[in-house]
């Protein structure tokens, strides 16, 4: 090699990212950064702090696709991605997720509860392929030399009361669930206290009682699980927000001369959490499955932010809608065979393990919603809900509340269900978002879909074309009568 090879070799390798730590400092700058936390620390003894932080945990530079968003969905996605490629390694996948602790995160926050009953076939269909996905969990998600998954899985079932106002709703309901395949019966006043002797039936005209593939489950274990088991799998996970994308334009005129601007994403920028640092990942599919701020991240690309009456200028009504859940005790509550009850004034309650406990909660009016600028409590709500409980069920008339916790709803403004598929205008993010509190029990089935849109180019096992982006823009709402 001559000395001109050589000498160029040289600066070439000097400017070259320093992969060992995988960041992008060169042995200069990583030197003088290493001296001035010394001298930092020389300073103010006694304490680990640093102005600067290194951090060993960056994405990788590239990725086939990025998955925004780390609950229960996001990492569903990133297991049926894997779990569908032809050979190891075939398609790079990144779950970004930015709170490492999971301590505000929905899926961990939630009830825990899966039913049939719902009015959409979709959502009915999601709930028995996900039904039968926990029931053999360990065939799809063990990992060698690792503990079975066990779901803690309590099959009660749901037990929805009607008024006569609303039995009719109940009764077209049962129809399309019998027709689905869901095995739910429905019960007179009669036969309801026959089943739940210590239950008031007082205004109760009929009550649906889901018979298998329904109950309440650990969603952390869930969540987990789908976690362990993608990672075995080769998925990269990364805790860090992102906070923005680059992406290139193609402007397109129509027939009646108007422009519209499609965008493709090239990059997602990835902050780093409690540092300035930043990593751009360069990708060819975003998976936008930020649950309730997944709206925001499709505000980085853009959407919503156009002209008025025009598809650039429709939003994804996605946003987060806070939702208390109260424990309460009480020594003679309903015993271990209660269901998840959902009574016709909103308010539902289930048992929480053992020796009286139980978890009950409401969805406010739309004038009564929280502020979601934090994870409060508002101990006062539950004034509201305890009237309902102890006439429905006397027992709870002497009932203490012991403790309480706030979750976030990817609530979906348009009808409440889910969004899911890709944007016109931006031809490589996809959503799975706005499930509004159905998303934890309906991520193994979304999870699966979403794999075969990306990679088969369509639906195969179920058709979720119904949810797509297409009927917020045309305006054709796929209400669903039976939200909690």
């Amino acid at each position: 090699m001559s000395d001109r090879t050589l000498s160029q070799s040289r600066r070439n390798s000097a400017l070259r990212p320093n992969r060992n730590n995988n960041i992008f400092l060169n042995t200069d700058l990583e030197n003088q950064l290493k001296a001035f936390r010394e001298k930092a620390a020389d300073a103010m003894p006694g304490s680990d702090w640093t102005p600067f932080e290194k951090n060993r945990s960056l994405p990788p530079e590239r990725a086939d696709i990025v998955i925004v968003g780390g609950g229960v969905v996001g990492w569903s996605i990133a297991y049926w991605l894997k779990q569908k490629e032809m050979i190891r390694d075939g398609v790079r996948v990144l779950v970004v997720e930015r709170d490492p602790t999971y301590s505000q995160a929905s899926t961990v926050l939630s009830a825990g509860g899966i039913r049939q009953q719902f009015s959409l076939l979709e959502n009915i269909h999601l709930s028995m392929a996900s039904a039968d996905f926990m029931r053999n969990i360990n065939e799809h998600l063990s990992v060698l030399n690792d503990d079975p998954v066990d779901l803690q899985f309590n099959h009660s079932g749901y037990l929805f009361l009607a008024s006569e106002k609303v039995a009719h709703i109940m009764e077209e309901n049962y129809s399309t669930q019998r027709y689905a395949g869901a095995k739910v019966a429905l019960l007179s006043p009669t036969q309801l206290k026959e089943k739940c002797p210590w239950i008031n039936t007082d205004g109760v005209v009929l009550a649906s009682y889901g018979l298998e593939n329904e109950g309440w489950f650990d969603p952390w274990m869930l969540l987990n699980a789908f976690r362990r088991k993608a990672i075995s799998m080769g998925v990269y996970q990364c805790f860090g927000e992102v906070t923005g994308f680059k992406y290139t334009t193609n402007t397109m005129t129509t027939a009646e001369g108007d422009k519209v601007d499609f965008r493709r994403i090239k990059y997602a920028n990835v902050q780093m959490p409690n540092s300035l640092e930043y990593q751009p990942v360069e990708c060819a599919i975003v998976v936008n499955a930020a649950g309730a701020f997944s709206g925001k991240v499709a505000e980085m690309m853009g959407i919503g932010l156009g002209l008025k009456d025009t598809i650039a200028g429709i939003p994804l009504p996605v946003e987060p809608r806070k939702r208390f859940i109260y424990v309460v005790h009480c020594p003679n509550g309903p015993g271990l065979d209660t269901p998840f009850l959902v009574d016709y004034s909103g308010v539902y309650f289930r048992r929480e393990g053992l020796g009286g406990n139980y978890i009950a909660g409401m969805s406010p009016e739309e004038e009564e919603e929280p502020e979601t600028n934090n994870l409060e409590v508002d101990h006062q709500f539950f004034q509201k809900i305890w009237p309902h409980l102890a006439h429905r069920v006397p027992a709870f008339e002497c009932l203490k509340v012991t403790s309480a916790w706030a979750g976030f709803y990817d609530y979906n403004t348009f009808d409440q269900n889910g969004i899911v598929g890709m944007h016109p205008l931006v031809n490589n993010m996809f959503f799975a978002t706005g499930f509004s509190g159905h998303g934890l029990q309906h991520s193994p089935a979304v999870g699966r879909a979403m794999a075969e849109l990306i990679l088969d180019g369509g639906f195969k096992t179920l058709d979720l074309s119904a949810f797509s982006f297409k009927r917020i823009m045309t305006k054709e709402p796929m209400l669903e009568r039976n939200i909690v």
